[in-house]
């Protein structure tokens, strides 16, 4: 999978050495410009911007998106709560599917809660009913499939055939909308203008004749619109044109966008082996630490890779033979004590770390690139590996 992130921009000259390793450090100013492109996109365009909990969930800054986003989306009751108790504003909630009691404590913390199915909400309107008769504010909405693959893996499309995700708009019907405020749309995966205009031309012949019942209608996430060659002019003036086309409230839900090019993940070598060519074994681990390189795949930019010179094979710590990171030039040569870092790893990386194989987690660290204040947000040791088992 291709990614055109990757950018250095601050980190060409943070010491790699600062931290202990292996760690996250997350650029909080190169946070704030990212969430300054979705401020300005919500305010140019006149629709509402939250941040997606997926890809990015560093609750410590939760009050620095509270200055520029309108609220957060959720993926289940865990992200909802975390969602309600550190983040300001709003807190839409979807799920393929809620299980009845977790349905039940969502529609008391969120403001818009999403469903993959008319027959979903049909089985759980007692569970909607009580909670409205127990006073409880919140809007229904419907993911719909638009039936139109745009993503370049089928894995991470959600148009590919036999999806999960949504109900097939070209099976809706006004019955399907009895209860239901608004429709969620979410086909995009790192894509820029030009999918998202795709698919609203696929789906437009099938929504606009509802519309009239509606709110709002939500284009998901998956907007690269903080990458540098994103058309956000194009991009503003497409939502400008729905809005006056449906009379809706728009919302958009990036979530990459928010931490891209933020973060880097900082690692050592520890060992160096000839099995054919140069094979280093480093404190990081793809499985553990980074596993869309082995899911995607993918292959992340590292800081300061040159041009030229000698190629390692760079593998984490874990017994799984998989657990290659990549091919790379290490700056410097690799040597055990050598500090490397990759680059754009503040999103998904950070909320998808585990501890398989007893690998430890690496440490969160929070650094502000214009003032140079570095602050330790959090720490994992043995207990964070032993309390989750049993």
């Amino acid at each position: 999978m291709e990614t055109r992130a990757g950018d250095p921009a601050a980190f060409a000259r943070f010491d790699l050495y600062r931290v202990p390793s292996p760690a996250f450090v997350v650029d909080e100013a190169a946070v704030r410009r990212n969430l300054a492109v979705l401020r300005d996109i919500g305010d140019r365009a006149g629709i509402k911007v939250l941040g997606a909990l997926k890809a990015f969930s560093m609750w410590s800054l939760g009050g620095v998106l509270g200055e520029y986003l309108d609220g957060v989306c959720a993926s289940g009751i865990y992200e909802a709560r975390l969602g309600r108790e550190e983040y300001k504003g709003e807190v839409a909630t979807y799920c393929a599917a809620y299980k009845p009691d977790d349905l039940a404590e969502i529609l008391k913390i969120s403001d818009h809660v999403i469903f993959n199915s008319p027959g979903q909400i049909a089985r759980l309107k007692p569970v909607i009913d009580a909670a409205r008769a127990d006073g409880r504010i919140f809007d229904i909405g419907l993911r719909l499939n638009p039936l139109h693959p745009e993503g370049e893996v089928p894995k991470y499309d959600p148009s590919q055939p036999h999806s999960r995700l949504g109900f097939p708009v070209n099976q809706l019907r006004p019955e399907h909308l009895e209860g239901v405020d608004g429709l969620h749309v979410h086909n995009l995966c790192e894509q820029d203008f030009e999918p998202l205009a795709r698919t609203w031309a696929a789906i437009e012949p099938y929504v606009m004749p509802h519309v009239g019942g509606l709110k709002w209608l939500n284009f998901g996430g998956g907007h690269h619109v903080t990458r540098a060659d994103y058309q956000i002019d194009d991009l503003i003036a497409f939502l400008q044109q729905v809005k006056a086309q449906t009379g809706l409230t728009l919302y958009i839900e990036p979530g990459e966008a928010m931490a891209l090019d933020a973060g880097i993940l900082i690692g050592e070598i520890l060992d160096v082996i000839d099995n054919g060519m140069p094979v280093a074994i480093t404190d990081i681990s793809a499985t553990c630490h980074m596993p869309d390189v082995i899911e995607a795949p993918y292959r992340p930019a590292m800081l300061h890779e040159p041009d030229e010179g000698a190629v390692t094979r760079l593998g984490g710590p874990s017994c799984l033979a998989g657990d290659i990171i990549g091919d790379y030039r290490v700056p410097g040569g690799a040597e055990p004590g050598a500090r490397i870092a990759f680059l754009d790893q503040a999103h998904y990386s950070m909320v998808k770390t585990n501890t398989f194989n007893g690998v430890p987690l690496p440490a969160i660290w929070l650094w502000h690139s214009e003032t140079d204040e570095l602050k330790e947000i959090r720490a994992f040791s043995y207990s964070d590996f032993k309390t989750r088992l049993s």
